[in-house]
């Protein structure tokens, strides 16, 4: 994929460094996701929690809950919601692409 950098107006290339900048920030999000699930999958093949290995209890500004989760990401095991207070955003996501509740339900 060759794209003609020189051919682009300013306007273009702006646009194009934007789409860039956002682009970074979306595929960190990922891949930091995918090493959390990872690290939890290693600590769990031992019998433990990530939790129990790293001595923190759900990571930099956890709340504690005491209410259970109730739904999970089915793209990401680790995101999970009670389905109390504000859906998060791969809830409601999932929800308008047609995936229905139930489905998400642990």
């Amino acid at each position: 994929m060759a794209i003609k950098l020189d051919k682009m107006s300013r306007k273009e290339l702006e646009a194009l460094r934007s789409d860039v900048d956002e682009a970074i920030v979306q595929r960190r999000k990922t891949e930091k996701q995918d090493a959390l699930a990872a690290a939890q999958k290693a600590a769990a093949q031992f019998g433990f929690s990530l939790d129990e290995l790293t001595g923190k209890k759900g990571g930099r500004g956890a709340k504690a809950t005491s209410a259970e989760p109730k739904y999970m990401n089915p793209d990401n095991p680790t995101q999970t919601w009670t389905g109390k207070g504000r859906q998060p955003n791969w809830f409601k996501a999932a929800v308008d692409a047609g995936t229905p509740a139930e489905k998400m339900e642990i």
